[in-house]
């Protein structure tokens, strides 16, 4: 395992390795800094009764950008790709930093989720274009473990911005890191030359099928938020409506697929890990969200400390992909076979202990979570690419994060 790691940090790759992550950390501890910056904000500018809106507009544009991401490599290269994908979000957050308003806050979100979305689905297929297959393993795990501390690093920024008084600087604070990283990439020559699938200029932009998919998402989300029985029924089937029909034209698009072909059929090629990886997020989602909620209720946490203890589920995800990361292709099944059936006990274990105590063990289950998603989810990638037509491959990588935030939002 440690020859893997001095492999890949002596190989002249360590400029790459933090490029794509600095790419994943932006978005990464952007999606929570507002989490605890919300009671500031909301103090200075109203809008109450939007707060839900600043997380849900962020994961639309995540998932609409993310789907978008593989057309726009292909079609303008990576390069210019992740760099609209660094100015979108610097926008976002210089909207966000300016807001006077919560409407106008939401607007500066959605552009940060469209910004910081791109740039997370293209950092995987840079990555997959960068580092030679024996190398990627170690490069995904690298990113995990980066995901996992700004899960913890996010939070703890924001709140010290809004205990300082300047909610609105951790906003600047992020622009800055997406100027930098703008610049840092248009003076890369790497990023220029990396091993690319056959570029395409043609093609019509899919904006219709982008619509379909961020409707769909929107409604979903509103199930969610506009609570009551018979309104979020429909706003779910009307969402799962949208996104279905976004699939069939994805699929009959040829060429100008945003997804791999059969992208939600479970019965085999790329579509079965494709759907793992959804049914994940949709396993573990509810104790993202309602998990706080519940400790703080029936344990008198703080809201912070409810925060951190999910938090940790990103911990042990970052920990299992760096133990695991050296492990020998044949182990690929049994590895994510061992993920999954960890990921089931951590499930089962929620189930248990989050309404009847002690609370110790929510922790302890958090982490256990998060291993199980660290234990597969590189290996699912690696079998999957393994499987792949070179074709699909930068498909692939796009897809991978953008289905599975897909599946925390359905």
């Amino acid at each position: 395992m440690i020859t893997g790691w001095r492999q890949l940090l002596g190989s002249g790759h360590r400029g790459n390795l933090a490029l794509v992550c600095l790419g994943v950390w932006l978005h990464a501890a952007d999606s929570l800094v507002i989490a605890t910056m919300l009671p500031a904000i909301v103090a200075d500018i109203g809008g109450v009764e939007f707060i839900a809106w600043t997380f849900a507009l962020y994961e639309v544009g995540s998932i609409v950008a993310g789907a978008a991401a593989v057309f726009a490599v292909r079609h303008r290269g990576l390069r210019a790709a992740m760099i609209v994908m660094a100015v979108t979000y610097m926008a976002g957050c210089a909207v966000s930093a300016l807001a006077p308003s919560m409407e106008t806050m939401l607007a500066g979100r959605l552009a940060q989720g469209v910004g910081g979305g791109g740039l997370v689905a293209m950092s995987f297929i840079a990555a997959r274009r960068l580092f030679p297959a024996d190398q990627l393993p170690h490069a995904i795990a690298a990113i995990s473990a980066l995901w996992g501390a700004s899960a913890f690093a996010g939070p703890l920024i924001g709140g010290g911005f809004a205990d300082a008084g300047f909610w609105r600087g951790a906003f600047w604070f992020f622009a800055v890191q997406a100027a930098a990283l703008s610049a840092w990439i248009t003076l890369s020559r790497s990023i220029q030359t990396g091993q690319a699938d056959e570029e395409e200029t043609g093609g019509r932009f899919p904006a219709r099928r982008l619509a379909l998919l961020g409707l769909g998402v929107v409604a979903i989300a509103a199930g969610g938020i506009e609570i009551s029985l018979a309104r979020s029924i429909g706003f779910v089937a009307l969402g799962v409506v949208l996104i279905a029909a976004f699939a069939a034209l994805d699929t009959r698009a040829g060429d100008n697929r945003l997804l791999p072909p059969a992208a939600f059929d479970p019965r085999g090629g790329l579509g079965a890990p494709l759907v793992m990886i959804a049914t994940f997020g949709m396993a573990t989602i509810a104790i993202s969200i309602y998990g706080p909620l519940i400790m703080t209720l029936l344990y008198g946490v703080s809201a912070l400390t409810a925060g951190y203890v999910i938090a940790l589920s990103s911990i042990g995800w970052s920990l299992a992909a760096v133990v695991t990361a050296g492990a020998d292709e044949r182990h690929d099944g049994r590895l994510i076979f061992a993920g999954m059936v960890t990921l089931t006990v951590s499930i089962v274990g929620f189930l248990l202990v989050m309404p009847n105590g002690p609370f110790w063990l929510i922790p302890v289950f958090a982490l256990v979570e998060g291993a199980g998603f660290g234990m597969a989810w590189t290996f699912i990638l690696r079998r999957a690419s393994a499987i792949s037509p070179p074709g699909e491959r930068d498909r692939l990588a796009s897809a991978m994060p953008t289905v599975h935030r897909l599946g925390y939002a359905t």
